[in-house]
């Protein structure tokens, strides 16, 4: 199957020496072309059920990488299980408009940070509010930078429980069935508090422009381009609640960990570029999926958009569900719906433990490491460009 590593390897040395790029989107890709190959090293492997003898090489774990996500996310899909509860759950989705994604590019770590911060907020400032739910609730976001075609378009999905604990925390109050929160409400305060956030930032002197940007550096042009921002429309979108519990891990198992593009949507690989599915969502019907062709640097060019910050979150819990007191929120929530934890977190965790790394893919019987092999390249190190001293 055509890879993504396979792209960087055969055009991605000619296409570096061309272009500028940040040491994280250098090491994203060196991360990639190793993945799973000698350069990172491995174990030889003895089934120990049908005795055959195999090569697993190493993972790059790269959080970009398209071959690393699926275990990532099994693994945190189990550690999530125990965060269940038996009500409805909501998928809402912010979005940021085309002006603010163009300065966001320069500008990732607070921009994305304040897409994080402010669409939780404006979820926990509407539910409080008791003309809506009047409840504290909790929501799991997960930020998502690309759309379909690899083009920059920064937007967070959260998943929200139906309902949340009453302000003295001694009720449990569930949304109306079907409905969660208002989306023009959501709408105007997301819009408002955002670009105020986005003011205030740039008053501090947090942003920074470049190109045909440049000009925004000066308070009063920027306070100008905000402007028309104020009036058009925000998207917010709410969909209608999940199915129970396991809808919610399906849908969280193919969205946390996604990443721009996976190996599956790539069709070809060939002189004229990379050819790969993508979906319009301005069509209906089968017309929305299509293929498109890429030249390979640009193909490169786009998918290097979505590196993040180092140490940036993409995952993030707010309110009920923040991490300093989500186990006791949770634990309280029970209580009050009268129900016991349907996963016990502290089994899983044995579970984990003692479950083998190796599986036979011929007899399913637990594979054994009989030798280890070393790496022959550092998972940091960027790649080596021919020519440089």
């Amino acid at each position: 199957m055509l890879e993504v590593a396979d792209i960087f390897r055969a055009r991605g040395p000619a296409w570096r020496r061309t272009v500028p790029l940040s040491l994280g989107q250098l090491k994203v890709m060196s991360a990639i072309e190793q993945c799973r190959s000698a350069a990172l090293g491995g174990h030889v492997l003895r089934c120990s059920g049908c005795a055959r003898t195999e090569i697993a090489y190493n993972s790059c774990r790269n959080r970009h990488c398209p071959k690393c996500q699926g275990n990532a996310a099994r693994r945190w899909l189990e550690a999530r299980q125990g965060d269940l509860l038996p009500v409805g759950y909501y998928h809402v989705v912010f979005t940021l408009p085309a002006a603010i994604s163009s300065i966001a590019w320069y500008n990732k770590r607070v921009i994305y940070g304040l897409l994080f911060d402010i669409a939780a907020d404006t979820l926990r400032t509407i539910a409080a509010d008791p003309r809506h739910l009047g409840a504290r609730i909790g929501a799991t976001l997960v930020l998502h930078t690309w759309g379909s075609a690899l083009t920059h378009h920064p937007h967070v999905h959260g998943i929200v429980p139906g309902g949340g604990l009453s302000p003295d925390g001694e009720r449990w109050i569930a949304c109306r069935p079907g409905f969660f929160l208002p989306v023009r409400v959501l709408s105007r305060l997301f819009r408002r508090r955002f670009l105020e956030a986005l003011a205030d930032s740039h008053r501090r002197g947090q942003l920074e422009f470049f190109g045909e940007y440049a000009g925004l550096a000066d308070p009063a042009v920027f306070a100008q381009w905000l402007a028309p921002l104020r009036t058009c429309e925000w998207f917010v979108y709410a969909k209608r609640p999940f199915a129970g519990p396991e809808a919610v891990l399906a849908y969280l198992s193919r969205y946390t960990h996604r990443v721009a593009i996976s190996n599956q949507r790539l069709l070809a690989f060939d002189e004229r570029g990379v050819t790969f599915h993508w979906k319009d969502y301005r069509a209906k019907g089968r017309t929305r999926y299509k293929t498109m062709t890429l030249e390979a640097g640009e193909f490169m060019r786009r998918f290097l958009l979505h590196v993040l910050p180092g140490s940036f979150h993409r995952i993030r819990h707010y309110g009920l569900l923040a991490n300093p007191v989500r186990r006791a929120n949770l634990a309280r929530v029970r209580e009050l719906l009268d129900v016991a934890p349907e996963f016990d977190t502290a089994s899983d965790d044995t579970v984990l433990e003692t479950r083998p790394t190796f599986i036979c893919r011929h007899c399913g019987a637990p594979m054994i490491v009989i030798d280890i092999l070393e790496r022959t390249a550092p998972i940091r190190a960027p790649p080596v460009l021919q020519g440089a001293t």
